[in-house]
């Protein structure tokens, strides 16, 4: 009987809660009508075509990258598209300070935040690793430290926003792989680090949702020249995978997997993992969290 309650129960109620909460809950474009929102990684890729999406659904957006003429085009079209707004400020997250000025510059100029949307990486290439340091400590500086330092320069205006943090992803940040030794430790260290503060927001009732991004091969052109002649693989489409990014978002779900891998992405959410880490949450003392 002991066992039933402390541990049977518990894991009927996790698929319960799985199966009511992964049901299609419908996605409106409006619900992003005058939302505040950042997007880093902005100036090509998944990242311009998420703000692209963004300003027709009439958002104000702030995107930042490194070419300061690309982001000016982007926001050119984000305002013919029908943003609500539209800026760029141009800089490089291999300088955290500038991470960390640039979220409260954005929501100065948005007067709040609703959204911020993580999608820059550090530019890699595919090849056995050499065992040097010097590349692996900038990769996870671009494309894990910067994202903890954006988070946290973020979360006081997504507090008082009931606001959503969007992590984009990769499946090399869930399971092993080859040539990409460096990038994806990044990326699983956005995992470790993102869903354990979902856990602390979850326990402390800080209603901010974290959002993680699990993504395929997606046509950028930056990723098919890294892959040619060394992967075999079909790619998705940056448009829906950016369109795909912004549900998950809005509305506001654990994970998003995105990519042709049908299969492994249904091995990849490890429901087992889910099990251990709730019945896990039920040894710590909560109200000690929630009094500090």
């Amino acid at each position: 009987m002991a066992f039933m309650k402390n541990y049977l129960l518990p894991i009927l109620g996790i698929f319960l809660a799985y199966y009511y909460y992964s049901a299609d809950e419908e996605f409106r474009p409006e619900m992003l009508k005058g939302k505040k929102v950042i997007v880093t990684g902005a100036s090509m890729g998944i990242g311009k075509e998420i703000a692209y999406h963004l300003a027709k659904m009439g958002a104000h957006v702030v995107v930042t990258a490194r070419s300061e003429e690309a982001l000016k085009k982007v926001v050119s079209d984000c305002l013919e598209y029908g943003a609500a707004s539209a800026h760029y400020i141009a800089g490089t997250m291999e300088n955290i300070t500038f991470a960390e000025q640039f979220v409260a510059k954005a929501g100065k100029i948005m007067g709040g935040l609703d959204m911020l949307i993580l999608n820059h990486i550090a530019k890699v290439t595919m090849e056995p690793f050499a065992g040097g340091t010097y590349l692996t400590r900038t990769v996870m500086e671009v494309n894990y430290i910067s994202y903890v330092a954006l988070s946290m320069a973020a979360v006081p205006m997504l507090k008082q926003s009931n606001g959503s943090i969007v992590v984009v992803s990769s499946v090399a940040g869930k399971m092993a792989s080859p040539l990409l030794a460096s990038y994806s430790a990044s990326k699983f260290a956005l995992d470790g680090f993102f869903s354990s503060l979902r856990k602390e927001y979850l326990m402390t009732k800080i209603n901010v949702s974290v959002t993680l991004c699990i993504l395929g091969l997606i046509n950028t052109d930056s990723a098919m020249k890294g892959i040619s002649g060394i992967l075999k693989a079909e790619a998705s489409p940056k448009e829906d995978c950016a369109l795909e990014i912004i549900k998950g978002g809005a509305l506001r779900q654990e994970e998003v997997y995105y990519g042709k891998f049908l299969w492994p992405s249904f091995l990849l959410r490890n429901p087992g993992r889910g099990i251990v880490e709730f019945l896990s949450l039920r040894k710590y003392n909560v109200e000690k969290f929630i009094n500090n």
